[in-house]
C-alpha cells in the first residue's frame, strides 16, 4: 500500500477527515531504518490509521550542532512506510510548521531537561516538546509510539502529556539493535568503519553494568565506567543510573542505565533496564 504523502496542515487535515478508529501517530526525523520500522509496526498494531511524520526539526538542534548535514530521504523514507502499512506520511517544511518563524510560546521541559542530555544540550528538548505538542495538535492521534533509546526524550513526552492532559496515549517501543548490539541511529551513518567499531563500547559498558545489577548501584556504575574506559576513543559525555521516571535510582528494582559519548565528530546515546538487587541507591553520574 502507498501512503498519502502531504505537506501541508490543510492537505493533512483532509486526509484524516475520514479516519476510521484510533489514530495511531509515529514521529520522525526522517533517515528511517528499522528501528523506525518497528515503531510504525507498534502503531500499526494498535491503530485502524497510522500517521507518520517526517520533519528535521530546527527548534532542537544548537547552534554547533548537525542540522544542515542532518540527512534528508525523503523517498527512501516513503518506501519504508508504505513496506510498514503507514496509511498517511506528514513531510511539512519548517515554514508549514513554524509560519512566521520560531514561536512567541513554546513548552519549557522543567527541570528533567536540566540533566543527561539537557545538561549538554541546554536548548534541545524545548525544541523537542514544542514541536511534538504542535505535531499532536495538528494530528490529534489517540496514541503515539517513541523508541526506548531516547529514553529521556520519551520520558519528557510522557511528563508533558499527563502535565497539559493532552489525552494521548505515549507508549514506549524497544531499542532495536544491531547483531552486535549497537543501537540503531541515524547518526551511525556518520561513522567510518573503525568509528563503528568504537561505537560497540556503549552498549559493552551497558552490559556489563546490567549485568553487575545483583550487586547494586554502585557496583552498576563501577562495572559500566571500567569498561567503557578500555575504549578511551569513545569520550564520554555521561554515564548514570536512574530510577524509570530519571530520578535517583532505588536500592533494588527496576533502575535505567543511560550513557552518552562523542566517537569522532558523532555524539551516540544509548540506554539499557537495569534490575538491581542489592546494595544501596546509586546516584552519581560518571
Amino acid at each position: 500500500m502507498t501512503p498519502l504523502l502531504v505537506h501541508t496542515r490543510a492537505d493533512l487535515q483532509d486526509a484524516l477527515v475520514a479516519a476510521s478508529g484510533p489514530v495511531g501517530f509515529v514521529p520522525t526525523m526522517g533517515a528511517l531504518h528499522i528501528g523506525h520500522a518497528s515503531l510504525m509496526r507498534t502503531a500499526r498494531q494498535r491503530s485502524g490509521v497510522v500517521v507518520a511524520s517526517i520533519f528535521v526539526n530546527p527548534m532542537q538542534f544548537g547552534p554547533t550542532e548537525d542540522l544542515a548535514k542532518y540527512p534528508r530521504t525523503l523517498d527512501d523514507d516513503v518506501q519504508m512506510c508504505a513496506d510498514e502499512g503507514v496509511d498517511v506520511v506528514f513531510a511539512p517544511s519548517v515554514e508549514e510548521v513554524y509560519p512566521g518563524g520560531e514561536p512567541q510560546v513554546s513548552i519549557d521541559p522543567g527541570p528533567l531537561a536540566t540533566i543527561l542530555e539537557g545538561a549538554v544540550r541546554p536548548t534541545h528538548f524545548r525544541g523537542v516538546l514544542t514541536v511534538v505538542a504542535k505535531l499532536f495538535g495538528l494530528v490529534r492521534p489517540d496514541l503515539a509510539v517513541f523508541g526506548e533509546k531516547d529514553y529521556q526524550q520519551l520520558t519528557l513526552i510522557r511528563r508533558m502529556v499527563k502535565d497539559l492532559c493532552l489525552g494521548v496515549e505515549v507508549i514506549g517501543a524497544p531499542t532495536i539493535r544491531e547483531p552486535d548490539g549497537l543501537a540503531l541511529s541515524s547518526r551511525n551513518r556518520y561513522l567510518d568503519e573503525s568509528q563503528r567499531v568504537v561505537a560497540l563500547a556503549l552498549s559493552r559498558a551497558l552490559r556489563a553494568g546490567v549485568e553487575a545489577g545483583a550487586d547494586g548501584g554502585e557496583a552498576v556504575l563501577a562495572a559500566a565506567a571500567s569498561s567503557l574506559a578500555r575504549t578511551p576513543e569513545a569520550h564520554a559525555d555521561y554515564l548514570a543510573l536512574t530510577d524509570p521516571d530519571l530520578g535517583p535510582a532505588p536500592a533494588e528494582g527496576e533502575a535505567r542505565l543511560l550513557v552518552a559519548a562523542r566517537v569522532g565528530t558523532t555524539r551516540l546515546i544509548d540506554n539499557m533496564r537495569v534490575d538491581l538487587s542489592a546494595g544501596h541507591a546509586a546516584t552519581a553520574t560518571r
